[in-house]
């Protein structure tokens, strides 16, 4: 059973983690997802296997509609498997309820999307320290950990500011801290920079390899850039249902 903690997270550190590096954080075995069309069924997956080592940086591509955004929702507990296991961070997500499966994302997963999804009438501190106040840390904690992480980001002097008044990358660094605040063990990245222009990008992706390495994360990406792919430990392609390993060029 999972529990909600009011105990603030504590950020574990590299040398903590190295334990959990040996093992694997994501196992996938046969996994299958079906939709009902009008036009009939849709097998968009077909006995997929999957299985990511603690401290792996994998980049996912494929052609737009192969289910690179469904399976990041399958791993993080935001969609349900047709058939097949999914063990995530020592969890089988398909086994949750829907509010178990709402506390392991808030505790296991950071989860950054193509689009910012910041809180428009909230600053960037405040946005930061929205998972922390979830799960029931008192507000002058959370916000003195969400400091901590714009700080990390390169943000600090930003908390104050709304979304509408930061930059494209800045939004993006914005929503990664927040994605990063409870120190998940697995961070999801679904197009983290498809809205940058290319030197924005860039320089989000170095962060995204940095706080990877320094806080010990197991990440997955799914991009359609192959020159970031490429410097990510492996590339995978998603087509016709199934995982396939790619060798791109740096």
């Amino acid at each position: 059973m999972i529990q909600t903690s009011s105990a603030a997270p504590q950020q574990a550190s590299r040398t903590e983690r190295e334990p959990e590096l040996r093992a694997p954080i994501v196992q996938v075995s046969g996994l299958k997802k079906t939709y009902q069309t009008a036009r009939g069924t849709l097998n968009l997956f077909e006995r997929l296997n999957l299985e990511v080592e603690g401290g792996e940086m994998v980049a996912i591509v494929g052609q737009s509609g192969a289910g690179k955004s469904t399976l990041l929702h399958i791993l993080g507990a935001l969609d349900a498997p047709s058939a097949g296991t999914v063990y995530c961070a020592s969890t089988n997500v398909a086994q949750l309820s829907p509010r178990q499966a709402a506390v392991f994302r808030n505790r296991e997963i950071g989860y950054v999307w193509q689009f910012h999804y910041l809180l428009p009438e909230f600053t960037a501190l405040e946005n930061v320290a929205m998972p922390l106040l979830a799960c029931g840390v008192n507000k002058r904690q959370a916000l003195t950990v969400a400091a901590n992480w714009l700080r990390e980001v390169g943000l600090e002097d930003r908390g104050s500011h709304r979304p509408g008044e930061l930059s494209g990358g800045e939004q993006q660094r914005v929503a990664l801290a927040r994605a990063l605040v409870n120190n998940p063990r697995l961070l999801l990245a679904d197009e983290p920079t498809g809205d940058l222009d290319e030197t924005t990008a860039g320089m989000v992706f170095d962060l995204i390899e940095r706080l990877h390495a320094s806080h010990g994360l197991t990440s997955i990406l799914v991009t359609h850039n192959t020159d970031l792919a490429a410097r990510c430990t492996r590339v995978l392609r998603l087509e016709g249902g199934r995982l396939t390993p790619l060798v791109v060029n740096s």
